[in-house]
């Protein structure tokens, strides 16, 4: 039934090893590649959220009331131990709020577009 998605490819063809889309249901399939595509885009931005305070930390104040500054935060894992509580909590909050609320689908036959273009930037999806 999806042989002929975006992405099926020789010598592979649609590859489902688990089956999950047997049962040949459309909304089905696209809410997984939807979910898909969305921890995608998760994993990249978290890749550049480990690599990028390598070489750039934001000046001032991640927690004025005891006295941590970013250039303070460790690395990777320790950034866990050293960030507040409430620090996590507000962060949290923002990506709910963002999922909620800001990235609702622009259009619902096809998965993933949320129709705000390149990196939310230009506002245009990808043209074929």
């Amino acid at each position: 039934a999806f042989e002929n998605e975006l992405g099926v490819q020789a010598p592979l063809g649609f590859w489902d090893p688990a089956g999950f889309t047997k049962s040949g249901d459309v909304e089905d399939f696209n809410h997984r590649r939807s979910a898909e595509i969305k921890h995608g885009r998760v994993a990249m931005y978290a890749t550049m959220g480990y690599i990028v305070p390598e070489y750039y930390k934001f000046p001032g104040f991640c927690s004025p009331s005891l006295n941590l500054k970013f250039a303070d935060i460790p690395n990777g894992i320790q950034a866990l131990y050293k960030v507040p509580l409430e620090g996590w909590l507000q962060w949290v909050a923002l990506c709910g709020f963002y999922e909620f609320v800001v990235n609702q689908p622009a259009d619902s036959k096809e998965p993933g577009n949320f129709g705000k273009g390149n990196l939310g930037i230009t506002g245009k999806s990808i043209e074929d």
